[in-house]
């Protein structure tokens, strides 16, 4: 019997290794009241695809998901849960109404076999650890899902959900025919603390020529958002300052709980 098709909102997220974009998205969705949850990018939202990938790009070992649930590695690169997981189980993204969005379950990786029957109307998970803006970034990494792939994958997701719910009621999800509600824009982060820089280190300290360039990055990117929103004359994007954000967690933990 075919599951009967409703409007409501979908949930995007796109990243890469130094941008991270949450888009918001009012459309056509497949399901009855649910709403799905697309994810796109690398390490930061990776829910364990390279786990099925024959490549060195993986998380699928300790101390990887050493605070997860499990207590087992997941093929996220996380001790424990990652971006995606948060948005899902925390709600964390307000539609424009109030109506909190998210999902009980965490998107699952697209390669999963576990992907199938209902569980593909919460949406899917496609990113893929090791890939970049351009598609030969991480070519060390061979055997990776790059952002094309990642997006023919989204087409070849449209069609197993047509032939679950039945072609004739299905509303087709197009990218390019989603309204944009909001994008997070999130900066370049502290580039010169992350631990291959601290690696490099014989003092185990920051890369303070590559922070100097994340402070430098960052406003700028702020001052194109802002030019592009009065453009387009409203707020959909939004920046937030990650660079700093990391500073203030490690500079005054117990503001933050710690």
């Amino acid at each position: 019997m075919a599951i009967s098709t409703k409007r409501s909102e979908s949930v995007l997220i796109l990243a890469n290794v130094t941008m991270f974009l949450a888009l918001v998205v009012s459309g056509p969705i497949i399901a009855e009241a649910a709403r799905a949850f697309f994810v796109f990018g690398d390490s930061l939202v990776d829910s364990g695809n390279n786990n099925y990938l024959v490549t060195t790009a993986r998380a699928d070992s300790p101390p990887y998901g050493l605070d997860f649930p499990t207590r087992r590695p997941t093929g996220r690169f996380s001790n424990g849960l990652n971006i995606p997981d948060l948005i899902s189980y925390v709600c964390l993204l307000i539609s424009l109404t109030g109506e909190a969005i998210g999902n009980e379950e965490s998107p699952l990786p697209y390669l999963s076999p576990e992907l199938r029957g209902r569980r593909l109307l919460n949406g899917a998970n496609f990113a893929s650890a090791g890939i970049g803006i351009l598609n030969d970034t991480g070519f060390q990494f061979i055997n990776i899902i790059r952002m094309y792939q990642q997006l023919a994958y989204f087409q070849q997701y449209q069609q197993r959900v047509s032939r679950l719910i039945g072609i004739p009621r299905t509303q087709r999800l197009r990218l390019h025919s989603l309204g944009v509600g909001r994008v997070l824009v999130t900066g370049a982060g502290p580039l010169g603390c992350a631990p291959a820089e601290l690696a490099r280190s014989s003092s185990g300290r920051c890369s303070a020529e590559l922070q100097r360039a994340a402070s430098l990055y960052d406003p700028q990117l702020t001052q194109m958002i802002n030019d592009l929103n009065r453009k387009i004359g409203k707020t959909v994007f939004i920046a937030a300052n990650t660079n700093q954000m990391q500073i203030d967690f490690i500079s005054s933990p117990r503001r933050f709980g710690n």
